[in-house]
Formats: C-alpha cells, structure tokens, sequence
C-alpha cells in the first residue's frame, strides 16, 4: 500500500524502533498517531519530528482495553481516517530461569506483548477494514522462532503474536487488508531500561591456557541492527505486504535453523546462552 498521505497508527511510538517508524512515515508525507505510556517520550518524538498536525500523540497503556477502545475515535477526530496499524510496543524481563520467574512477571509480559496488539488490532480492525488498502504490523522477535533460555516468557508472547498475526492474515485472504509479522534480531534500543529490568552481565570465562608467542582471541562482539535500519524494514513492508519480515543476520540464521533443524536448534541455542547463567 502506499505511504503518502495515509495515516498509521504506531504503538510503542517514544522510543527505539516505534519512534524510528514515526520518524521515517511522517518523512514520506503521511500521517501519524504514535502511541506510547510515556507522555514524555511521546512529547520528545514530537519535538524531533517537528511535523505539526501530521502528528498526534496518545498516550495510552495498551493493556487497557478501555483505553484503547477509545482510541480509534481520537485518531479519526485528529486525521479522519487509519489506514495502517503498525504494533512495536513490547517489554523483556530479566535473564532469569522459568523456576525464579514471578508469575506476575510473566503475566506483565504477556499483557504488553500479546494482549497489547490484540487490544490495538481489535480495536482498529473494522476501521481498517472498511479501507480500500490498509495494513497491520506486529512486531515479533527471533526468540519466537528458537526458545532462547531465560527468556522463555517473553518467547511465548512473541510466539502468540506471530500465531496471532497470522491468524489475520489467513482470515483476510483476497481482502485489502494486509498482514504481516516481523522478527527482529538484536537492535541497538534501550529496551531493558524501558521494561524496567536490569540485565545481570554475562560471564566471562577465563582464558586458560595461551599458545606461546601468541595472543588470546578476542570475543566477537554481536553486531546489534540499527533502530533506523529496523525501521525501514519495518515500514517497507507496510509498503510490500510481505507476509514475514526478518531483521538482521541473527534473525535469518535463527529462522534457517528453526526450520531445518528444530529440535538441535534449542541444544544450539541453550548452549550459547548458558553464559548468562554462571
């Protein structure tokens, strides 16, 4: 579908990837509702923006279904129609094993995660509905491909939006309404700090033993996916209606292993993150 002039609805829209999505619609001449629980963070993707009345701003708490019931009203009274929903909003919680995982961790991250872009893609379904071209986004995560140990709660959520999003996408075939899920790799956003958890820093084991005359090798450091670059995937599939979208190398090597070796896939994993564990 086109992006000039249409109106998208962008959660998670003051920070990381939902404010870069802002940022680059409202660049290509569209209008936008960003939607974030942070007023202040919404107020500074204004300032950076700097597009008057191309923006509204909304904060709401996506978990509240009232709330966001109300929604579609106060965009279509600042636009006058939505076009596109496009869900980034998200949390993790703590590297820390299911045994030692509150269940009220774990119901947090599921209400923001999945019953989050049920609530907005509820909401805004008719309304899109009834649109000659429109699109819903929900973001997903490579931990919804391969269960990544420590993150388990947080892998099931993204694992129901993926269903979730496909679901839509298979309920409107030979429609106009386009559906697609997206799976980021690692990207470079302070989502930690912005779900409220601390990340307890992986160990390091020791050197050992180093052949003489020669020195240890340095650990390669993961190559993080810019918010600008996930953006721009993420907004060129609104443009495409690519039914799935991965972001990044990790998230491709992730699906290939998903997909052809699906049981190794979770030893793979495992053994990789058991540093996070020592």
């Amino acid at each position: 579908m086109e992006i000039i002039q249409n109106v998208f609805v962008v959660t998670g829209g003051g920070n990381g990837i939902g404010r870069e999505v802002v940022l680059q619609l409202l660049g290509r001449n569209s209008r936008v509702a960003a939607v974030d629980l942070d007023a202040d963070a919404l107020a500074e993707t204004a300032r950076l923006s700097n597009a008057g009345d191309l923006l509204s701003t909304h904060a709401v708490d996506i978990t509240d279904r009232e709330a966001v019931g109300a929604l579609p009203a106060a965009v279509k009274e600042a636009h006058g129609k939505v076009d596109g929903l496009i869900n980034v909003a998200g949390i993790i919680h703590e590297f820390t094993p299911l045994s030692e995982l509150g269940h009220e961790v774990i119901e947090r991250v599921m209400n923001v995660n999945f019953w989050g872009t049920v609530n907005t893609s509820q909401a805004f379904l008719a309304d899109l509905e009834a649109r000659p071209n429109a699109a819903i986004v929900n973001v997903s995560s490579m931990g919804a491909l391969v269960p990544f140990p420590g993150q388990s709660a947080y892998g099931a959520s993204k694992a129901a939006v993926k269903l979730f999003t496909e679901g839509l996408r298979a309920e409107h075939q030979g429609t106009r309404l386009a559906a697609t899920v997206v799976f980021p790799g690692a990207i470079s956003t302070n989502i930690t700090a912005n779900s409220g958890v601390e990340m307890r820093p992986a160990a390091v084991k020791p050197v050992t033993s180093v052949k003489k005359g020669k020195k240890p090798k340095k650990q390669k450091e993961p190559t993080l996916t810019s918010p600008e670059d996930a953006a721009a995937e993420i907004v060129r599939a609104v443009e495409t209606g690519k039914p799935r979208v991965l972001i990044g190398k990790d998230a491709v090597m992730m699906d290939r292993l998903a997909r052809l070796l699906p049981a190794k896939a979770v030893s793979i994993v495992a053994k990789k993150m058991a540093r996070h564990f020592q």
